[in-house]
């Protein structure tokens, strides 16, 4: 793996040290199928917790599949750590009247900040048609989410091209309608090509898009389940990375090694050229993206995961 900076590219934030202790992260979890995965979930949070994130999210399942885990889920996060938990919250399988009840619900909690997508078609249906009383796409959500109340929003980035885009274009078109209806930052779908990154930052300050981007960072756990994955996302998976993963079907503890060290060094490159903050995907497996934050110069901060202390930190 090589990393050059193309000429040109705008950073997407101040230059930062590679070991630093200004480096922001955030991690994103999905919502329990069961007591099972339940536990498994939580000893992740608790594992990343001390790494002080700037937020945790919790996805949506597609059509909407899993709302009322990703709800209690936001809701237990909130209630019993320390942590800001953010909510995803997608146009698919209801009305806006719907959606609308579930921010002024999340809002209630005590949860300020969802994640605004259009979200993926249920399980069998090959295209994403809009709820007929429905948001048509993220940039309305975003609209009704502001009627709702002061949320803060995040919206997904597509370094190379969404799946159901014509084309870059019209990504970046897209990008910029719902960072003008409120977003506040975008969040990118995964990559492995540090230069793929910089270079859609490069298109996107020349389209007049200033907001944050924070890259969406994978580890690798199963390479092959990455590969089927990426296809149908439209992220492109590097020879080299093929190369790296090589033979290691059949030796977790090597493949977990390798993934780490290529994580790393794709945050590194990035940093590099000025990020400092990254937005770890980390399929509720704390280990992988730990040993990453801990490669990358990030030591846990005082205290253990629970209620927020009087200064702050967890406790």
């Amino acid at each position: 793996m090589t990393f050059r900076r193309p000429a040109g590219v705008s950073p997407a934030q101040a230059p930062v040290d590679v070991l630093t202790h200004g480096m922001q992260v955030s991690f994103e979890f999905f919502p329990p199928k069961n007591a099972d995965s339940e536990a498994s979930l939580w000893r992740a949070v608790q594992r990343l917790a001390p790494l002080a994130p700037r937020f945790v999210s919790v996805t949506y399942g597609a059509g909407g599949s899993t709302r009322e885990r990703t709800h209690a889920t936001v809701k237990r996060i909130r209630n019993e750590t320390a942590l800001t938990p953010v909510a995803h919250l997608t146009c698919v399988g209801a009305g806006r009247d719907e959606i609308d009840a579930v921010a002024r619900d999340y809002w209630a909690a005590g949860i300020r900040h969802i994640v605004a997508l259009r979200g993926d078609p249920p399980d069998g249906e090959s295209g994403y048609r809009p709820h007929p009383d429905g948001y048509a796409n993220a940039a309305e959500l975003i609209e009704g989410l502001k009627r709702v109340a002061d949320f803060e929003i995040s919206v997904a980035a597509y370094p190379e091209i969404h799946p159901d885009s014509s084309g870059s274009q019209a990504d970046l078109d897209n990008l910029k309608r719902k960072l003008d209806n409120g977003a506040a930052r975008a969040i990118t779908q995964y990559f492995f090509d540090p230069e793929v990154f910089l270079r859609f930052i490069d298109r996107a300050r020349a389209a007049g898009i200033w907001a944050p981007i924070v890259p969406g960072i994978l580890p690798v756990t199963n390479f092959a389940t990455v590969v089927r994955f990426s296809r149908m996302c439209g992220a492109s998976v590097p020879a080299w990375l093929a190369h790296m993963f090589e033979g290691l079907d059949d030796d977790p503890e090597t493949r977990k090694l390798v993934a780490a060290t290529v994580a790393a060094e794709q945050c590194r490159g990035l940093q590099s050229a000025g990020v400092n903050e990254f937005h770890f995907y980390t399929l509720n497996r704390a280990d992988l993206t730990r040993a990453i934050c801990h490669i990358l110069g990030m030591r846990p901060q005082a205290g253990t995961p629970g209620k927020a202390a009087p200064d702050g930190l967890v406790a």
